[in-house]
């Protein structure tokens, strides 16, 4: 039988011998393609590992048709460009938006041939500091248990190799298990944009910070790195702070978004990025040691703390998701006005060339 052990965010380690440092993908978004749940003309439009349905959060007042169109992913469409007051008015948030960018096949890069995140960004050509958040459509959660979704994206009952494991691991936004965290890189292409380029992560306990990965003035594919200035390399000089072992959470990292900030000396309008990965390399916050009692069959204390947390993430993004399906099914689809003439009476007006 195992437990854990917990010790600090700063300092998780007993002994130099057992230090441990790890990488791990965050998110890859060469893997967010759209490939269920296809609109009525055939074309995929979530992404089957991350489709959420919040119809749960729905009241009982929506049809089981209109409960089926609840769904909503980390499909690269799907993410959003939020500005900041600064930057927003009615044309740069409608030109504002994220796709999916398709690598050239013929690309000297290990990724040819797969999409990454594209980002376009109107920013104001008078002078004044702006900053847009690239974020995804919703607070992704940590806890969704592990399972596979059908083609209408269903979710099914998780198998028993995916029991204990979660939806957003492996390189789709979260990482469990992360103590102090060491180094952050982002692989993005730069267009000789003179803007700074921050990476948002969400800990455990909620707590949202930004790091500096650098500016984007430079031209083609570049790994940008955040090294942070406070990690202690040596364990000897650490502070270290025992806790009980049992029960706390198991710390994680979440990804929230990128933000880009424009100085007002520099130049505004469009802005075009590309992204495709997002790793960190951080301690371990969990050291694992047999134990003679397996506390959590015994007391249940961590599985309860994490299904309320889960459920309180769910609501929270479905209260969310389903007042946007609202506001979207009250939209004007109409493109054009109904003529009240007839289309081809002789009545109707002439153009000047027509006349001539």
């Amino acid at each position: 039988m195992k437990k854990t052990l917990f010790l600090t965010v700063a300092a998780m380690l007993l002994a130099g011998s057992l230090a441990t440092a790890k990488e791990s993908v965050l998110i890859d978004f060469t893997q967010l393609d759209a490939d269920t749940c296809a609109d009525e003309n055939g074309n995929p439009q979530q992404n089957s590992r991350t489709v959420m349905d919040y119809s749960v959060a729905a009241g009982a007042t929506f049809t089981g048709d209109q409960k089926n169109l609840m769904k909503t992913s980390l499909a690269l469409p799907q993410w959003e460009v939020v500005l900041n007051s600064s930057a927003k008015n009615p044309v740069s948030v409608a030109l504002s938006q994220v796709v999916a960018a398709p690598v050239k096949e013929s690309a000297d890069v290990p990724f040819a041939g797969k999409n990454v995140m594209g980002v376009r960004v109107m920013f104001p050509t008078w002078t004044n500091n702006a900053n847009a958040r690239i974020v995804p459509a919703f607070d992704i959660p940590a806890y969704e248990p592990l399972a596979d979704a059908d083609e209408n994206g269903k979710r099914q009952q998780p198998t028993d190799e995916q029991k204990g494991k979660y939806l957003f691991e492996d390189g789709y936004g979260v990482v469990r298990n992360v103590g102090t965290i060491k180094s952050i890189s982002c692989t993005t292409m730069g267009m000789n944009f003179p803007h700074a380029l921050y990476v948002l992560l969400k800990d455990a306990d909620g707590v949202e910070r930004r790091y500096l990965m650098g500016d984007l003035y430079f031209d083609g594919w570049k790994t940008l790195v955040w090294n942070n200035p406070d990690y202690i390399s040596d364990v000897r000089t650490r502070e270290i702070r025992v806790y009980p072992i049992y029960p706390r959470g198991i710390p994680y990292a979440k990804f929230t978004g990128f933000q880009v900030c424009r100085d007002a000396n520099h130049i505004g309008s469009d802005f075009i990025g590309y992204f495709k990965d997002v790793k960190v390399i951080y301690d371990l916050a969990v050291l694992t040691s047999d134990r003679d009692i397996d506390d959590e069959d015994l007391w249940g204390i961590i599985g309860k703390k994490e299904r309320d947390r889960q459920n309180g993430e769910m609501t929270r993004f479905g209260n969310k998701q389903v007042n946007r399906y609202l506001e979207k099914s009250k939209m004007a689809t109409e493109a054009e006005f109904t003529s009240s003439l007839n289309a081809d009476s002789d009545s109707n007006a002439q153009s000047t060339d027509q006349a001539k």
